[in-house]
């Protein structure tokens, strides 16, 4: 019987061969003969990603050189139909208007108790052990995955989207569309809100806008970097980079005029503007940090259910594995700083991502 079902498949006679084949399916299932029977016609009807998997999981239970044989050369066959159907999906893809641009892939948190079954189709999707997979999911916050053309990218995002992995691809050209307006401290909160700011040309001027306008506010703080020597573990003096503190960030987001507010607590003029407090205190006599408060207690009153995006430390951990692509981000964050710094132009990222991304 066995031998009339692969002179069957010889010959193509593919409905023979089903014939012959469903009584053995019957009476020996766990043959594994029968199994790569069964494949091989999963395989020519079209089914072939079922028929690999197939393949695969029956090469290491069996020992008959024949049957090896046919499976690795069926294994091979199909692992060159996919690379040539992926080959086909790239070059369609990076065809589009926008598909050489460079772009970023993202993934979102996923529930703990979703990961291991998320963590196998991930694995699959970026050729991965399950182990080293599931590290790779985060539980919290965004993660920086992958970046390149954004064409490319869109295609993992299909296979991501099949596999049910939160996630989203960006555009990094799409940044410089955002306007950003650094903001020296508001005149007016009511009937409209009049900002003072700066915008990226480096003029001075007013914004006026509504606070129903505003759809996320984003909310980080990146380290401010001094030069400082210390003696090493030789007991020799040596220069370094430490942090000496944090610069505290808020952008306001208007996406209908696709502008971000940003406002810093190192330039913000607490002494300028309307009051950010009932209480007749003056803002020279209190701290930056008390008057920061301030103002994010004033920002809470006026936008009471707007959405704060807060996880950017968590981000910024994961992009500094992509410096190169960091260093060519603008950051818009007008501090002056002694060097370069990638936290601001991780924050304008972060911040460019939750502009175009959250709805």
């Amino acid at each position: 019987m066995y031998n009339e079902v692969d002179a069957a498949l010889e010959i193509q006679d593919y409905s023979t061969a089903i014939r012959l084949l469903k009584p053995l399916l019957k009476s020996d299932p766990d043959n594994p003969w029968v199994q790569y029977y069964a494949a091989c016609i999963h395989e020519v009807r079209g089914k072939k990603g079922y028929a690999l998997k197939c393949y695969r999981q029956l090469l290491p239970r069996t020992t008959h050189p024949k049957l090896m044989k046919q499976l690795r050369q069926g294994i091979t066959r199909l692992e060159a139909l996919e690379q040539q159907h992926r080959a086909a999906r790239l070059e369609k893809a990076l065809a589009a208007p926008d598909g050489m641009q460079s772009g970023v892939l993202i993934l979102k948190p996923i529930a703990t108790e979703q990961k291991q079954v998320a963590a196998q189709r991930f694995a699959k999707i970026f050729k991965l052990d399950a182990y080293t997979a599931r590290l790779q999911l985060p539980s919290r916050g965004w993660r920086l995955y992958r970046t390149g053309k954004l064409g490319e990218l869109r295609l993992y995002s299909q296979d991501l989207t099949k596999a049910q992995i939160p996630h989203f691809c960006a555009s990094l050209g799409a940044i410089a569309a955002s306007e950003v307006y650094n903001v020296n401290y508001f005149q007016f909160a009511q009937p409209q809100v009049t900002a003072r700011c700066q915008n990226q040309q480096g003029q001075v001027g007013s914004i006026q806008f509504d606070w129903s306008e505003v759809s996320h506010r984003v909310a980080g703080r990146v380290p401010w970097l001094e030069s400082v020597f210390t003696w090493d573990a030789k007991n020799q003096f040596q220069r370094k980079m430490q942090t000496q503190d944090y610069v505290h960030i808020c952008d306001l987001h208007l996406p209908g005029r696709k502008a971000i507010l940003r406002l810093c607590d190192r330039n913000y003029q607490f002494q300028q503007g309307i009051s950010l407090s009932p209480e007749p205190t003056s803002p020279n006599r209190e701290t930056v940090s008390q008057n920061w408060q301030k103002l994010n207690q004033f920002l809470d009153g006026h936008l009471p259910h707007i959405p704060i995006a807060q996880d950017f430390n968590l981000f910024a951990e994961t992009a500094f594995g992509f410096q190169e692509v960091l260093g060519r981000i603008p950051s818009r964050l007008e501090i002056k700083r002694n060097e370069p710094n990638l936290w601001d132009a991780a924050f304008q990222l972060y911040s460019h991502l939750v502009l175009t991304n959250c709805k």
